[in-house]
């Protein structure tokens, strides 16, 4: 018998086989087939791929017992395939992982039974609760909005155990592997057991216990990153998306896709309910409940009426600031007040290392990532200038072309360890740390910092975006933005959205359990309108401005976009090829083809990168036919072509 297997390759078919002795194979059974000189894992797919070629068809070498992935899972790698214009096989090396043996026979025992909550539901959240409850267990998409520190997760908590009781297994989804620490305490804190975490640091001997336990049934609940929604669960009853808004819900290497959309489209299969969890959801999904696509709710108010922060701006051009001050000494007159009463501050900046730019006084010379079109960051911790793209590292020593001596560097704009540096001179008895990717490399290194945090032992962070999501410090009462730039990059769309997200998350970290908190935000630009918005902490009115200038800009969620990046060793090789793929396209009459032209970032990893962007109407699917163009592309080797399906990042 000829059966199709899927290998967890770059093929976008799969392979056909002799069944052999195997008389009894199905779609999802997982197999052990010839490919090449080797022996691979592979999985039984649903249809035969035609070819009009002869063929010699070899024997499928045997079947692993007691493993199996429901055909809903093998209909999500469809989907996600063909809508993301990626392989088959490579979507399914995301279900299985990369070994064979990412499959073990050990089974897991039953998770303990959940124990009776300690916590009570305010009036809001049982109302919430019942509207999350009315929707019903079938497919349907529902919008959890609410304030920061409203009580969003107890009202998900409640629904997800409602879900567990019938016996059915339940995704949570965050937007960081960070969050996932802090989250796992407060899981245990109401649920009364630990619960199984899936990312891309936990070790492979965990990974195959959490694969093998899905797969029989006997884990009913998973929390986890992206990743995660390719899990080969049997009874999947519920997926929650906690965030929905957060851009790194996007994948952008390798397969890239949106984890939040793709979410989406797995509960639509698997017929279950899916819930997006928001303070200022996505312009996508607050249109989707605008024109009742998606069912909403919301919490209007902070558990236990704890009010939102005070704000104060602080303009930095009537500051007086010295030369090397980035602080003003009104903003350190008001966090004193709070670290007097043992209260924290966090000191917000978005620029990891000590300096965003090292420039010689005598010629004006500037480090230039040899293999990206950006400059180098100086990290005074290691001494060093590293490129926040591709990771080169160089020293920060040059000859200067005036003089033959040692170039005289001045550091321009501060990054996390300058501000660390000021502070510590400023209260050198405090206990100041920084909380950033650069200083948490380890698991344990990271649990222990927010601990640390929680117990406060720690009087001042300095923080860079990776703080400003999800988590919950019950003494950080005072936050300062240390520049608030509001201009954003010009090729990015969705800058304005990002930013009233960024912010608006940031200042819900304060003053979760205090009657006065506050956030102060120094800026050279006091009366911007980002920030006027910000301020007025009305992200409805926002959303529905913004909807307004998207409609007239035809742009999303008006509209829909695939971004094309062609690369190469040869900026005129890229732009030529660019050129000619943008030719052959020009056959699709449903798309208008946008460029091409040099990426905002025009060199990455020393590939010259050229951009096309294809734009369709809202109600047109375009990816088929996108797809057969580029299927059938003559391609030089030199050339490396990047599809971007929904692009959220321009650069």
């Amino acid at each position: 018998m000829k059966v199709p297997v899927l290998v967890p390759k770059i093929f976008n078919f799969p392979f056909t086989y002799d069944s052999g002795s195997l008389k009894d194979l199905i779609p999802g059974d997982i197999v052990i087939v010839p490919f090449g000189r080797n022996e691979e894992i592979g999985v039984v797919w649903d249809k035969i791929q035609p070819s009009k070629k002869k063929f010699k068809i070899k024997k499928i070498i045997k079947k692993i017992e007691n493993f199996k992935i429901n055909k809903d899972l093998i209909k999500f790698v469809n989907w996600l395939s063909a809508y993301n214009l990626a392989s088959k096989g490579m979507v399914l090396r995301m279900c299985l992982g990369e070994k064979k043996n990412a499959i073990i026979i050990e089974k897991k025992a039953k998770e303990e039974l959940i124990k009776k909550s300690k916590f009570t539901l305010n009036k809001d959240q049982k109302k919430s609760l019942g509207d999350l409850k009315k929707f019903g267990n079938k497919f349907n998409v529902s919008l959890l909005q609410g304030v920061t520190g409203s009580g969003k997760t107890l009202v998900y908590f409640e629904r997800v155990k409602e879900i567990l009781n019938l016996g059915k297994q339940v995704l949570i989804l965050l937007p960081e592997i960070f969050l996932t620490n802090q989250f796992k305490d407060r899981y245990i804190e109401f649920f009364g057991y630990e619960p199984s975490i899936w990312h891309s640091k936990i070790g492979i001997k965990s990974k195959r216990k959490i694969w093998q336990s899905i797969i029989d049934g006997n884990l009913n609940l998973v929390i986890g990153a992206r990743s995660s929604l390719l899990l080969p669960f049997k009874n999947l009853g519920l997926i929650v998306l906690d965030e929905e808004h957060d851009p790194s819900y996007k994948q952008d290497e390798g397969i890239i896709y949106h984890a939040r959309d793709m979410a989406i489209a797995r509960a639509s299969i698997e017929k279950i309910p899916i819930h997006l969890v928001s303070a200022v959801p996505s312009l996508e999904t607050y249109n989707n409940v605008k024109t009742k696509k998606y069912n909403y709710t919301k919490l209007t108010n902070r558990y236990s009426d704890f009010p939102l922060p005070e704000a104060k701006v602080i303009n930095l051009e009537k500051a007086a600031l010295k030369s090397d001050q980035f602080i003003a000494d009104e903003t350190l007159e008001l966090i004193d007040n709070y670290l007097k009463k043992k209260e924290q501050v966090l000191f917000f900046l978005n620029r990891r290392g000590y300096s965003p730019f090292l420039i010689c006084k005598k010629c004006g010379f500037k480090h230039l990532c040899p293999n990206c079109s950006i400059y180098l960051t100086f990290h005074k911790l290691t001494n060093q200038l590293i490129c926040h793209h591709c990771g080169k590292k160089i020293k920060k020593e040059k000859i200067c072309s005036s003089d033959e001596e040692n170039c005289d560097f001045r550091m321009y704009g501060p990054g996390v360890e300058k501000i660390y540096d000021e502070l510590k001179k400023i209260f050198p008895k405090k206990n100041i740390k920084i909380f950033s990717s650069d200083f948490l490399f380890k698991k344990n290194e990271t649990e222990s910092f927010l601990k640390k945090i929680e117990k406060n032992e720690i009087d001042i962070i300095i923080g860079t975006q990776l703080i400003s999501k999800g988590f919950n410090f019950p003494k950080l009462n005072c936050i300062v933005v240390v520049d608030a730039d509001f201009s954003g990059m010009g090729y990015d769309l969705r800058t304005t959205e990002k930013n009233i997200q960024l912010y608006n998350q940031l200042s819900g970290r304060a003053g979760r359990f205090s009657n006065k908190s506050l956030i102060i935000y120094q800026t050279i630009t006091p009366l911007n309108e980002t920030l006027q918005d910000v301020l007025e902490n009305n992200p409805e009115k926002f959303l529905n401005n913004e909807l307004i200038v998207r409609k007239n800009k035809n742009l999303p969620p008006f509209s829909r976009l695939i971004s094309l990046i062609i690369s190469s060793n040869s900026s005129q090789d890229s732009f030529k090829a660019a050129q000619e793929i943008k030719r052959k396209l020009t056959i699709i009459r449903q798309i208008e083809v946008l460029g091409p032209v040099d990426s905002p970032i025009f060199k990455i990893k020393k590939k010259y990168r050229t951009r096309l962007l294809l734009r369709s109407k809202n109600a047109n699917l375009i990816q088929k036919d996108v797809g057969q163009v580029l299927q059938n592309l003559t391609i030089s080797k030199k050339i490396k072509l990047t599809v971007d399906v929904d692009p959220i990042n321009f650069a």
